[in-house]
């Protein structure tokens, strides 16, 4: 009689924590573990509060007496000056007990090994690691983990699994993506002299570009061509940023294709039941420098995909429309799925469509008196809206049938950010967060 086939392996969800509230949402919402780090040598500097050592001290123990686990960034791929003071201030970082650095730089894995050697190191996107025998030389060093390059198929992803099955591997399921290899890009240190690797990255190819047809002048070089007749005639293509008028960049192409600025961001939601089929040990949420709302939204919704792909359950479309309501420039599956079929695209954008939602409030305080709640409120909403409340317990949808300002007027709108007022709520739900479908 033959055996049915065993559930997949559930795999660690690891969420972003830029602060200690976005730390402490991302526990309350279904991480089993999370990843912060110093500014000085990881590549957030900005939205970063734990250059303080003892906010990332707290977040350790916070971790740990959730029984979670924390993970301390130290992937900055450094110069001379950073590399004198390495040692001396990670000291007081590892005696917080991390359960492991996340590092790219081989002279700095090269120095945590010697100065603590049972320190657990994983392997950082920032090293490109692309195939297997990448990952069996990273494994012959003593790494424990190795993050995996966003540039990989899911089919890469399953052959490195069966060519390398006893060292944990990582994925990014979701957040945003770079033009370049997986954050190895000058174009902002270029622009205005800060250099993506040394964390203080200004999202250059996120600007405002435009795209001019180009002829070669007298000395070979392109030059803009005017008018639509320019385009027929175009030999190139030049690129002009908004705020640099006049300054023009020639785009190349080569046998692979043409390079264009600004990727959408990552949106793996769907493929996470293949992820745990393939084995792979840890899915990972980018966006430390986001908000506690994309936190808890993202990981609630990846949450509740790996618990359904794991108990055999089918992929709940909804899940969709749920990530559409955080900021985002469009998604993709980056390289994970190279190609699409047109069905399951429509498919997947209808859900999408249905289910998007904004950002509107926090919920404070809770009346239990009156039945209702203070929101400090983000963005816009009014009476009628169709609202979302977003909790670790289980989210509530309602329908705004009223609502009231400080004072106790009934009013009709929440004009946005900096106002308070009271909305009916007969459960308290406290750190709750409020969403509007659009």
């Amino acid at each position: 009689m033959s055996l049915p086939p065993a559930k997949p392996r559930s795999p660690e969800l690891l969420a972003p924590a830029g602060s200690l509230a976005m730390l402490r949402t991302a526990l309350a919402y279904g991480a089993d573990a999370v990843y912060a780090g110093q500014p000085r040598y990881s590549l957030r500097v900005r939205n970063n509060d734990f250059g303080d050592l003892q906010a990332l001290a707290q977040g350790i123990a916070e971790a740990h007496a959730a029984q979670r686990k924390l993970y301390v960034v130290s992937n900055i791929l450094p110069h001379n000056a950073k590399l004198r003071t390495y040692l001396a201030d990670m000291a007081p970082v590892i005696a917080s007990r991390p359960d492991a650095l996340i590092m790219a730089d081989p002279g700095l894995i090269d120095l945590v090994r010697e100065g603590w050697p049972e320190m657990p190191i994983h392997l950082s996107v920032q090293a490109n690691t692309l195939n297997f025998a990448a990952v069996r030389f990273w494994q012959k060093l003593g790494i424990a983990r190795i993050i995996l390059s966003r540039e990989l198929s899911l089919h890469e992803v399953e052959e490195i699994r069966q060519q390398c099955p006893d060292i944990e591997l990582e994925v990014f399921v979701h957040g945003a993506l770079c033009v370049a290899y997986s954050g190895r890009c000058l174009l902002s240190g270029y622009f205005n002299h800060r250099d993506p690797n040394q964390g203080s990255c200004t999202n250059s190819c996120r600007w405002d570009y435009r795209l001019h047809a180009a002829g070669h002048d007298a000395t070979g070089d392109l030059q803009p061509l005017s008018g639509e007749a320019g385009r027929g005639r175009a030999a190139g293509w030049l690129l002009e940023e908004k705020e640099r008028p006049g300054e023009m960049m020639p785009i190349d192409e080569d046998e692979h294709g043409t390079y264009i600025m600004n990727s959408k961001d990552l949106r793996a939601v769907e493929h996470v039941g293949r992820l745990l089929e393939i084995g792979v040990d840890s899915l990972k949420i980018e966006g430390r420098t986001k908000s506690p709302y994309y936190v808890a939204r993202s990981t609630q919704v990846y949450r509740r995909a790996i618990d359904d792909a794991a108990a055999g359950r089918p992929f709940d479309p909804a899940l969709l429309g749920e990530l559409e309501g955080l900021a985002n420039r469009g998604y993709t599956a980056g390289f994970l799925q190279r190609h699409h079929e047109h069905d399951m695209q429509n498919y997947l954008r209808g859900h999408s469509e249905s289910g998007r939602s904004l950002y509107v409030g926090d919920l404070l305080t809770w009346d239990a008196v009156g039945q209702r709640v203070l929101i400090e409120v983000r963005n816009r909403f009014s009476v009628g809206d169709r609202l979302e409340v977003i909790h670790p317990s289980g989210n509530r949808r309602l329908t705004l049938q009223c609502m009231h300002d400080l004072a106790g007027r009934a009013i009709g709108v929440a004009p946005g950010n900096g106002h308070r007022v009271w909305i009916p709520c007969p459960v308290e739900l406290p750190g709750a967060l409020l969403a509007r479908f659009l």
